[in-house]
């Protein structure tokens, strides 16, 4: 336990920076009038985008099951389904 002694020093100058940072930027952004809030919202609601800015949908994925199928094809007539020695 001793050993870790070391540490105090260390882990109060942490909590009082914390809590000094804590304390003052508490009152650092200061308050915004409500009705100069809602003129700002309204002026960026009511701007038009430019033409590139809009993502086109994204196209509909295959939803892939997970398993892998061969298509389907004719494939060698009933006969010659036999395999042979070479």
């Amino acid at each position: 336990m001793e050993i870790l002694l070391w540490l105090a020093p260390a882990a109060v100058v942490t909590v009082v920076a914390m809590l000094w940072v804590s304390w003052v930027s508490r009152d650092g952004r200061g308050e915004v009038d409500r009705d100069v809030a809602v003129e700002r919202l309204g002026r960026a609601l009511s701007k038009e985008l430019p033409a590139g800015t809009r993502r086109p949908s994204a196209p509909a994925r295959d939803r892939s099951t997970g398993i892998a199928v061969r298509p389907s094809h004719g494939g060698p007539p009933a006969g010659d389904r036999t395999r042979r020695a070479s």
